[in-house]
């Protein structure tokens, strides 16, 4: 099964780059030819170029909810999200979207999606240290996506 782990964030935007420190160590971890690491800053359609061709992809990235505390760690599919599918406007594509584009394309989309998120309490301060609480998230997120390897 050709798989991706996907890390997405921005790494200078404190706990944005939580998926991207994650996949960093499964990446140092990992000794598998069947498994992509990769990480992303894309979103919308440019996901699309990232996860086309793989049977599986573990996404990882960070989220904000509301009434979570910083660094609790989320096990979801795309189907978690209620977000309505709008095909208006190239940046008002989510991640649903995209997917369902790429289904209407024809495209050799995912047939398994997974996504770890770790819910972030910084996403809009420039450092490239991720908050306590996220950096401490860190080690279980990382043994949840080799567990899902497995």
């Amino acid at each position: 099964m050709k798989t991706l782990v996907l890390g997405m964030g921005n790494p200078i935007l404190s706990d944005d780059a939580v998926g991207i420190r994650v996949v960093q160590e499964v990446a140092n971890k990992l000794d598998d030819p069947s498994v992509t690491v990769a990480e992303s800053s894309l979103a919308g359609l440019g996901l699309l170029d990232c996860v086309t061709g793989y049977d599986r992809v573990i996404i990882v990235d960070a989220i904000q909810t509301e009434g979570k505390s910083a660094g609790c760690i989320y096990r979801m599919g795309p189907e978690d999200f209620s977000c309505s599918k709008r095909l208006s406007a190239p940046h008002q594509i989510n991640l649903i979207t995209a997917l369902e584009l790429g289904r209407r394309l024809k495209l050799a989309m995912p047939r398994e999606i997974t996504i770890l998120a770790v819910e972030a309490e910084d996403i809009a301060t420039f450092s490239e240290e991720c908050t306590p609480a996220v950096e401490q998230a860190i080690p279980a997120v990382v043994e949840m996506v080799l567990e899902e390897l497995k």
